[in-house]
C-alpha cells in the first residue's frame, strides 16, 4: 500500500520529504539539515522558509523544529479552506451570479427586488422575510464596513446563534464591524458573553444609555430603517438615496459618539499588564509569530481581525522590548511564555 501524501493539502512533494526529514531528526540546525536532507544550503534555506511559511516548522534557538504533525496538518486544511472560501466568493463576485440570481426571482415574480444597479433610491420592504433576504444579500455585497444599531439591546440565544457565522464571516473578509447597543445588554450574560466574543473577533461594540433608533448602514451606501419603530416585523424602508443615507451615518456616528465601549467581564482575562505573564489570547499571538509568515494567516491561525492581531502584534513587542517580531517570538521563548 502506498504511503499517504500530502499532495491533497496542496503540499509540493519537496516540502512534504523536507518536513518528514525535520520529523525524524526532531530539530536541526542549517548543517545538520543539510546533510539529513541531502541537499546544497542554498536549497535547505529556501525549504525552510518554506516550512516556516506552511507552518510546518519553526525556529527555536537557532533549530528548525518541526510542528506537531496534528497542528501543522490542520493549519494545512485551513489554509486550504480559505483559499477554496476565497475562489469561491470572487468566482461568484466576478460571475454576478447573485445578481443574476436575482434577475431570474425579478422575472419570475415582479416583485420588490433588494439588490442591483438598477434599483429605486427608495424601497419598501414588507415582512420580516423580506426585511432579511436584504439584509443577506446587502452584506453579500458589502465589501468595507457595516453599521447596526440594536436598540433593545438583548439578543436572543437563537438570535445569537443565526448570527454567529454571518459575523465571522463578515469578520474574517476585513469588513469593519461596528454595532451599537441599548443599555439592557448589559443586564442580559448570553448577549455580553456574545459581544465580547465579537471584540475578540475585531468587531467595535459600544453600549448607549440614550435612546436608540433602529439602522443598518451597509459600505455607507444603502441603509435599512423600520417601517414601524416598534414593531420591526412589519418590514423595513430600504434607501440608496446618497443624501438619506449620509444623514443617517451621520446620525449613527452622533450616537456611537454618545456610547461607551463594553465593559470587561470580571472574571475574563484583559489585556496583561507590563512584566505579567501574557493572556490565553497574547500567548497564541506570540506562538503564531513563530509559524504564520503575514498576519493574515497569523490572524486566522488565532481567529481575530487582522487590525486586532496586529495591535495585539504591536503592544507585545512593546512590552517585551523586541526590536522586530521574530525577536519577539524568541524573547517569549526565553520568558517561558510559549
Amino acid at each position: 500500500m502506498a504511503e499517504p501524501d500530502l499532495a491533497f493539502l496542496d503540499i509540493d512533494p519537496e516540502d512534504e520529504r523536507f518536513y518528514r526529514v525535520l520529523l525524524r531528526s526532531g530539530g536541526a540546525g542549517p548543517e545538520q539539515l543539510v546533510r539529513h536532507a541531502d541537499l546544497d544550503e542554498e536549497a535547505v534555506q529556501v525549504l525552510q522558509q518554506r516550512a516556516i511559511g506552511l507552518g510546518l516548522a519553526a525556529m527555536t534557538d537557532g533549530l528548525l523544529r518541526p510542528a506537531s504533525p496534528a497542528k501543522a496538518v490542520q493549519q494545512l486544511i485551513d489554509a486550504r479552506l480559505t483559499r477554496i472560501r476565497q475562489e469561491l466568493e470572487s468566482k461568484a463576485a466576478a460571475d454576478a451570479i447573485v445578481a443574476s440570481l436575482l434577475a431570474e426571482r425579478d422575472v419570475a415574480t415582479t416583485s420588490d427586488a433588494i439588490a442591483g444597479a438598477d434599483r429605486p433610491p427608495m424601497e419598501r420592504l414588507v415582512g420580516i422575510e423580506q426585511v432579511r433576504a436584504a439584509i443577506d444579500e446587502l452584506t453579500f455585497f458589502s465589501r468595507s464596513e457595516g453599521m447596526t444599531t440594536w436598540p433593545s439591546g438583548v439578543m436572543r440565544p437563537e438570535i445569537i446563534e443565526t448570527s454567529r457565522p454571518a459575523d465571522a464571516r463578515i469578520l474574517r473578509r476585513g469588513i469593519r464591524m461596528r454595532s451599537l447597543f441599548g443599555a439592557a445588554a448589559l443586564d442580559d450574560p448570553a448577549t455580553m458573553a456574545y459581544l465580547r466574543e465579537l471584540v475578540g473577533k475585531g468587531a467595535e461594540v459600544r453600549v448607549s444609555r440614550l435612546d436608540l433608533e433602529r439602522i443598518l448602514i451597509f459600505d455607507r451606501a444603502a441603509a435599512l430603517t423600520p417601517i414601524d419603530p416598534s414593531d420591526s416585523k412589519r418590514g423595513a424602508l430600504l434607501t440608496r438615496e446618497p443624501g438619506l443615507v449620509t444623514t443617517l451615518v451621520s446620525l449613527f456616528d452622533r450616537m456611537w459618539g454618545q456610547a461607551q465601549e463594553i465593559p470587561a467581564a470580571a472574571d475574563e482575562e484583559g489585556p496583561a499588564a507590563e512584566g505579567e505573564r501574557p493572556t490565553e489570547l497574547e500567548r497564541r499571538i506570540l506562538e503564531s509569530l513563530c509559524t504564520a509568515d503575514k498576519d493574515e494567516n497569523g490572524a486566522r491561525d488565532v481567529g481575530i481581525s487582522v487590525r486586532t492581531y496586529r495591535k495585539y502584534v504591536a503592544t507585545l513587542m512593546h512590552r517585551l522590548d523586541a526590536s522586530n517580531r521574530f525577536h519577539a517570538a524568541l524573547l517569549a521563548r526565553e520568558r517561558g511564555w510559549i
